[in-house]
C-alpha cells in the first residue's frame, strides 16, 4: 500500500522496536559518542528523561462519568460498595454467657466483661474474594471451574487431513448436507462442493430500523448466552510454592484446648461393703513435676450406702453427680499418670487400722465373718452420723497413660495409606503448638487411640506421713521401674472399672469448668460429663476470649507441734468471708460429690493423731466480680474429737489465720507461710495480714509461720503479673478519678499519677510472656484508648501517643516472639491479625451497622474536622504531620495562650521529643507542631493519624521494632481508616478529600522511610 493511502492513525504508530531501544542502550553504555547521536536522532525520544507518573484521582476527577460513558467506564473506577461493616457474634461455646450480669462492677471487671461479651467488628470488602491472593487458583479448584465446561473444537485446531483420518471409507458420514457436521473453513472447499451445502438461515430483522439501544440490548443478551462463568478457567494453575502473595483471614480467637480426653467411671468395688468411698482423678506430669489438672471428684456408691450420710447433705446438685470427665492435655508426654485417691468418712484410729479390714477379709468369707462385718457396719453407722461432714485419706493408685495408648495403638495407624502425604499449606497454618511438641512421637499423642476400659486392681493405703505432692511424685517415678518398691507394699484389693477414649468432637450433656452449659445440652435432667480444667505443665500463649475468674487455694502443711493441750486430729476450714461476720461467708467454694452445687466453708482431710499433717485438699472457688479491701480468706483450724465423751463437742476452734486477697488494688497470689493466731481475731483484721503483731493477741510458736499454703488464680481478669497490673490499676484508676490511691508504698494523686503511667507504658516490655499474650487484646485495647481518647489529669488533658506507640510497638514484638512456632507463610503473627480482623474497634461510641444511624458524635468529635485548626506549614520536603505531638499538653480555651502559659510556667521536658537533632525545629526534617482546639468535654483523636505521625517522628530503636511489624501497623491503620470512613458516613465523599492533607503528607514519608529501609536492606 501506498504512502499516501494509509489511514491517519497508521502514521501516528511509532515503529520502534525492542530490540532498538536494546541497542540505544547498549551503544549509551559503551560510550561511543558518534552512536549515540546517530540513534537518538533516529528515535526522537532520549532516554534519559523522566516522566512524572499520572495521578490517578486527578484523572477520575477530571473525566466525569458522563464523558465516558460504557461499561468499561466500571473498570477504572473504585466500587461504591466495596466496604460492609459486620457484627459477628463471639463463639459461645455454652448455653449461658457466663458473663456476669451483676451492676456492682469494679474498673477492671467491667472493661473484662466488656471485651468479653461484644461482637466482633469485621470490615468486610465485598469483592475480596475475586481476588487470587484470597481465593488462590490451584489444581482442585480448577478442576471444579472446568467441570460445567463444554469441550470446543474449533475449525482452525484441526486440519483437513485430521479431519479425514486415516481411512477415509465412510463418505456419509462427511457429506450428510447438515450445516452443523459440515466444517466452514477454508480447509474443507477442496473437500466438498459448496453445492452440496445447505444455505443459512435468513436474518428477518436485518432490514429492519431498531433503535441503537435496542441493538445494544439484544447484543448484551446474545453475548451472555452459553457464556463461560469464569473468565480464565482454562489457565494453568500456578505453582503453590511460586505464588506471589498468599493471602487468608486469620482464623477467629477461641478458647484453647489441648488433646482431649474422656475418662468414664464405672464401677467401684471393693470385697466388703459397710461405707461409702468417695474418689478424686487428677492428672500429673511426672517429668515436670507438676499438677496438670484440676481434681475431678466422682462417687459410686449406691443409693443404700449415701443414705448414711443422709444427716449432712442437703439434696445433692446435678452438677456434683457426674462420673466422667473431659481432660485437655497442651503437651502431651509418656510421663503422665492419672492419679486415683480414695478418701473415706473419718473414724477413730489412723489409716493402716482403717485399711485392715479391707486387706484382710475377703468376699468369699462373708458368711465366716458375718459377725465381724456387722460390728463393722453398725461402727460405720456412728461415724458417718457424727463425723459426716469430715474425711480421711484411704487409698490411692495411679494408670499410666502411655501404656493405655501403646498398648491399644492409634485408631488410625496403618490403616490411611495418605498418612504420611505432605500436609498442605492451610493444614501447616492452622497446626497449634500441641502438634508440633508431639511430632514424630507416637506415644505421646493422646488424641487417635482406641476406646480402653480398664480394671485398675491395686490401690496402695495412704501413708500419714506421706501425703504431699512431692512424695507422690516419687511414688510415680517409682512405678515405672521394673524392681518398684511399691511392689513390697501390701494392697488393697478393690476394682475400679474405667474407661478411657478421646473425647467426641461435640460431647453431649458437658459441664465447663464454670459448671455452665456446653452446647448441646439437649436435656438439663441428665447426668453430665465435667471439663476438667487444665493447668499445662508449660506456658501457653493463647488470648483470653471468654470471662473467667477462679481461685484455687492449696493448703500443704501444718505445724502445732508446739501447741499445747488436745491438738491432734486437725481440720481446716476454709471461708471465703466479704466481711468480718459469721454471716458474711459467701457461697463461692464448689462442691465436690453428691453435695450442693457451691457452698460456704470446706474442710480438708483429717490426719488421725497428728500434730504436723500434710495435705493434698485443693478448694476450687468462684471469684465474684467486685473483690474489695475487706474480701479475704479466713482459715479456722479445728480439733475433732473422734470419741464421743460427755462434756466434749465434736470440733474445738484452736486457731486462726487470713489472708487479704486485695492489696493494692492487685490479687494476691502465690505461696504463703502464716502465722496462726490462738485467739479469735480482733475486728478490723482484714485489712491486715497475719504478719501485724496485733496487742492483746497469742499466737502459735511465737508469732512464726506454721501454716504454709497455695493461692493459684485461673483467671481472665486479673493478669497475676507485676506490670500487667500495675498498668491496668493506673489506667482505671484515672478512668474512676479516685485520687489518692495507694499503690504499693506510693500514694498517688494527681500531680504524679501521669509520671507513673507515663513509667508503666515503658514497663510493659519487662511483663511475663504467658501472661502478656494471654491479656493482648485487652492490653491493645487499652493502649488504642489511651491513644484516641487521652486522659484529663487536673483540667489538662495528658498526650499519651508517644507512650502508648512504643508499648503498642513492643507489645506487637513480644506476641511475634512468643508465638513463633505458629507464623503463617509471610511470618505474620495470627494472634496480631485476628486481633486487628476481629476485636479492633474504634473505642467509644455505638457502630451504627448498616440499617441503623451512626452516632452523630462520630464524626462531630474528631479532631480532623476541627474548623479551629491551624493551617499546615510546608517546611523541608513539603510535609506537615498531624495534630498530636508527642510532648504537647493541651487544654481547653485559647489554644495559642493556653499554652504558652503551660509552656513558660510548667517546664516540659523536650529532651526526648524529637528523634534526633534533624527534627528540632530549623532541622532539615523539621515538623510542625501543632495544637488541636478542644473538642467538647472529651477529647478524641483519629487512631490512624496518630499511629502515622508517632511512627515518622519515633526513635530509631522504637522505628526499628515498629519496622519489624510493620504489616501490623498498616493493618491497624487501614481499619481505623475504614471505621472512621464508614462510622463518618464519608465513603459518597471524593476519595482525595476523604482525608486531611496533613495524614497524607505523613503517609508520604512514612512509605518513602520504609521503602528505603526495605531497599537498603535488600542491597545488603
Amino acid at each position: 500500500m501506498a504512502a499516501s493511502e494509509r489511514r491517519a492513525f497508521a502514521h501516528k504508530i511509532n515503529r520502534t522496536v525492542a530490540a532498538e531501544v536494546r541497542k540505544q542502550v547498549s551503544r549509551e553504555r559503551s560510550g561511543s559518542p558518534h552512536s549515540s547521536r546517530r540513534s537518538s536522532s533516529s528515535l526522537g525520544v532520549p532516554l534519559t528523561e523522566v516522566i512524572e507518573p499520572l495521578d490517578f484521582e486527578d484523572v477520575l476527577l477530571s473525566r466525569p462519568p458522563e464523558v465516558e460513558p460504557g461499561p468499561l467506564r466500571d473498570l477504572i473506577e473504585f466500587p461504591a460498595d466495596d466496604l460492609e461493616l459486620l457484627k459477628q457474634p463471639r463463639e459461645c461455646r455454652t448455653t449461658e454467657s457466663g458473663v456476669p450480669e451483676d451492676g456492682k462492677l469494679d474498673a477492671q471487671v467491667r472493661a473484662a466483661v466488656e471485651m468479653y461479651s461484644e461482637d466482633w467488628v469485621i470490615v468486610r470488602r465485598r469483592y475480596q474474594h475475586l481476588s487470587t491472593a484470597y481465593s488462590p487458583i490451584t489444581t482442585e479448584t480448577l478442576r471444579e471451574r472446568q467441570k460445567g465446561l463444554t469441550c470446543q473444537v474449533f475449525e482452525q485446531d484441526t486440519s483437513g487431513d485430521e479431519r479425514m483420518g486415516p481411512e477415509d471409507t465412510d463418505d456419509s458420514q462427511h457429506c450428510s448436507g447438515s450445516p452443523e457436521d459440515t466444517p466452514r473453513s477454508s480447509g474443507a472447499s477442496g473437500i466438498f462442493s459448496l453445492r452440496n451445502l445447505a444455505s443459512d438461515s435468513l436474518l428477518p430483522a436485518l432490514l429492519e430500523r431498531a433503535a441503537p439501544e435496542d441493538v445494544d440490548r439484544r447484543n448484551e443478551a446474545l453475548r451472555q448466552q452459553h457464556r463461560a462463568p469464569a473468565l480464565l478457567t482454562l489457565y494453568p494453575a500456578p505453582d503453590e510454592d511460586e505464588a506471589v502473595e498468599r493471602c487468608s483471614l486469620p482464623e477467629p480467637p477461641r478458647e484453647h484446648f489441648g488433646q482431649r480426653i474422656l475418662v468414664k467411671c464405672l464401677s467401684l468395688k471393693f470385697e466388703i461393703e459397710i461405707e461409702p468411698i468417695f474418689g478424686t482423678l487428677a492428672l500429673y506430669d511426672v517429668r515436670e513435676k507438676k499438677k496438670i489438672s484440676e481434681n475431678f471428684y466422682f462417687d459410686l456408691n449406691s443409693d443404700s450406702v449415701k443414705g448414711l450420710l443422709r444427716a449432712h447433705g442437703a439434696h445433692p446438685a446435678i452438677s456434683t453427680l457426674a462420673r466422667s470427665a473431659v481432660f485437655s492435655v497442651t503437651y502431651p508426654s509418656p510421663d503422665i499418670f492419672l492419679v486415683v485417691k480414695l478418701e473415706k468418712v473419718l473414724q477413730q484410729g489412723d489409716i493402716s487400722e482403717c485399711c485392715e479390714p479391707y486387706m484382710v477379709m475377703k468376699e468369699a468369707d462373708t458368711v465366716k465373718n458375718k459377725e465381724k462385718l456387722e460390728r463393722l457396719r453398725l461402727a460405720s453407722e456412728q461415724f458417718c452420723a457424727r463425723l459426716g461432714r469430715y474425711r480421711m485419706p484411704f487409698a490411692w493408685t495411679a494408670v499410666h497413660l502411655a501404656n493405655i495408648v501403646s498398648s491399644v495403638g492409634p485408631q488410625d495407624r496403618g490403616s490411611d495409606p495418605e498418612g504420611e502425604r505432605r500436609p498442605t499449606w492451610a493444614e501447616r497454618r492452622r497446626r497449634g503448638p500441641q502438634d508440633r511438641s508431639c511430632s514424630g512421637d507416637d506415644a505421646c499423642s493422646f488424641s487417635s487411640f482406641r476406646p480402653a476400659t480398664l480394671t485398675v486392681t491395686n490401690f496402695f493405703k495412704q501413708e500419714a506421713e506421706r501425703l504431699s505432692d512431692e512424695d507422690l511424685f516419687k511414688f510415680l517415678a517409682d512405678m515405672r521401674r521394673p524392681s518398684s518398691l511399691l511392689r513390697r507394699l501390701r494392697p488393697v484389693t478393690a476394682q475400679l472399672k474405667i474407661d478411657i477414649s478421646p473425647a467426641p468432637e461435640n460431647l453431649h450433656f458437658c459441664l465447663s469448668p464454670e459448671l455452665l452449659h456446653v452446647k448441646p445440652y439437649p436435656d438439663p435432667r441428665g447426668r453430665p460429663t465435667k471439663e476438667v480444667l487444665e493447668f499445662p505443665a508449660r506456658e501457653v500463649y493463647a488470648p483470653h476470649t471468654s470471662y473467667r475468674n477462679l481461685l484455687f487455694v492449696y493448703p500443704h502443711s501444718l505445724n502445732f507441734s508446739s501447741r499445747q493441750g488436745s491438738v491432734r486430729n486437725l481440720a481446716v476450714r476454709i471461708q471465703y468471708m466479704a466481711g468480718e461476720d459469721q454471716s458474711q461467708a459467701l457461697p463461692v467454694i464448689f462442691g465436690k460429690s453428691s453435695c450442693s452445687e457451691f457452698t460456704r466453708e470446706a474442710f480438708t482431710p483429717v490426719v488421725y493423731h497428728n500434730k504436723s499433717p500434710e495435705f493434698y485438699e485443693e478448694f476450687k472457688l468462684r471469684l465474684p466480680t467486685c473483690v474489695t479491701e475487706n474480701h479475704h480468706l479466713l482459715f479456722t483450724f479445728y480439733h475433732v474429737s473422734c470419741q464421743p465423751r460427755p462434756g466434749t463437742a465434736l470440733e474445738t476452734p484452736v486457731g486462726f489465720t487470713w489472708i487479704p486477697l486485695l492489696q493494692h488494688g492487685r490479687l494476691r497470689t502465690g505461696p504463703f507461710c502464716l502465722p496462726v493466731s490462738v485467739d479469735q481475731p480482733p475486728p478490723s483484721y482484714s485489712v491486715l495480714t497475719p504478719d501485724v503483731a496485733l496487742p492483746g493477741m497469742r499466737w502459735v510458736d511465737g508469732h512464726k509461720g506454721v501454716f504454709s499454703v497455695e493461692l493459684t488464680a485461673v483467671s481472665s481478669v486479673h493478669p497475676q503479673d507485676p506490670y500487667l497490673d500495675k498498668f491496668f490499676t493506673l489506667v482505671h484508676v484515672l478512668e474512676e478519678g479516685t485520687f489518692p490511691f495507694r499503690l504499693r508504698e506510693t500514694v498517688l494523686s494527681e500531680a504524679t499519677v501521669e509520671q507513673e503511667l507515663r513509667a508503666s507504658l515503658t514497663a510493659l516490655r519487662l511483663a511475663s510472656p504467658e501472661p502478656l499474650v494471654a491479656f493482648s487484646h485487652h492490653i491493645l485495647d487499652t493502649l488504642v484508648r489511651l491513644v484516641v481518647r487521652p486522659p484529663i489529669i487536673g483540667g489538662q488533658i495528658v498526650n499519651l501517643g508517644r507512650g502508648a506507640f512504643e508499648a503498642m510497638a513492643h507489645v506487637a514484638s513480644l506476641v511475634h516472639r512468643s508465638l513463633e512456632t505458629v507464623q503463617d507463610s509471610r511470618g505474620h503473627c495470627p494472634l496480631l491479625a485476628a486481633y486487628v480482623h476481629y476485636a479492633f474497634r474504634l473505642p467509644g461510641g455505638d457502630l451504627g451497622l448498616p440499617g441503623g444511624v451512626p452516632p452523630p458524635t462520630v464524626q462531630a468529635a474528631t479532631l480532623a474536622l476541627g474548623s479551629g485548626r491551624p493551617t499546615s506549614l510546608y517546611l523541608t520536603r513539603s510535609k506537615s504531620i498531624s495534630s498530636s505531638n508527642p510532648d504537647l499538653a493541651i487544654v481547653p480555651g485559647s489554644v495559642d495562650d493556653e499554652v504558652s502559659r503551660i509552656l513558660a510556667t510548667k517546664g516540659v521536658d523536650r529532651s526526648h521529643s524529637w528523634v534526633n537533632s534533624a527534627y528540632a525545629p530549623g532541622g532539615s526534617k523539621a515538623v510542625l507542631r501543632r495544637v488541636p482546639p478542644y473538642c467538647g468535654a472529651e477529647p478524641r483523636q483519629l487512631l490512624h493519624e496518630e499511629l502515622a505521625l508517632q511512627w515518622v517522628v519515633s526513635g530509631s530503636a522504637v522505628r526499628e521494632v515498629a519496622l519489624q511489624h510493620a504489616w501490623f501497623f498498616f493493618r491497624l491503620m487501614i481499619k481505623s481508616m475504614e471505621l472512621h470512613l464508614l462510622l463518618g458516613q464519608r465513603l459518597d465523599t471524593p476519595r482525595k478529600l476523604r482525608f486531611p492533607g496533613r495524614f497524607l503528607d505523613d503517609i508520604a514519608a512514612l512509605v518513602a522511610s520504609v521503602g528505603l529501609e526495605v531497599i537498603t536492606r535488600v542491597h545488603k
